[in-house]
């Protein structure tokens, strides 16, 4: 599986970790940038194509990264055809994957260990949507609204 990653400098360190960690595990990952450390760089030309690459490369999936991760799941969600989820933890990550086929990850570099971090991110590329004829609805209910 192919997954796209991008942060802004407050979680550079979180992005490198989960960039080696991935590739180990047999992920072929794209790594979006930011390529060098500047803690003045703006988040959304960094999020931004990351979230475009997902929606351009069917089966990938997708992971932004930041201070809280808001911000980041906010810039991916402008991307037509990106569903964006902010998870904290492995449950919500399962969550945002089975009900509401999230084709994005966002996590604050800040909010919690790379350890931590790793397990929620596993969770959410090793999690399937359900399926169910509910979340699809609302899936495509909300992809009406985004093609208005």
């Amino acid at each position: 599986m192919r997954v796209h990653i991008a942060t802004d400098h407050a979680a550079f360190e979180l992005k490198n970790y989960l960039v080696e960690r991935l590739t180990a595990d047999g992920y072929e990952v794209i790594d979006h940038g930011a390529a060098t450390y500047d803690a003045l760089d703006d988040y959304p030309p960094l999020i931004v194509p990351c979230a475009e690459a997902v929606v351009a490369d069917p089966g990938s999936l997708g992971i932004v990264l930041g201070g809280s991760g808001n911000g980041e799941q906010i810039a991916a969600n402008k991307v037509r055809g990106i569903r964006a989820a902010l998870a904290y933890k492995p449950e919500l990550a399962e969550l945002a994957r089975q009900h509401n086929d999230a084709n994005v990850v966002a996590l604050g570099g800040r909010m919690q260990s790379l350890e931590e971090s790793y397990e929620i991110v596993k969770t959410f590329l090793t999690t399937d949507f359900s399926g169910d004829e509910r979340h699809q609805r609302r899936i495509d209910q909300l992809a009406a609204l985004e093609s208005r």
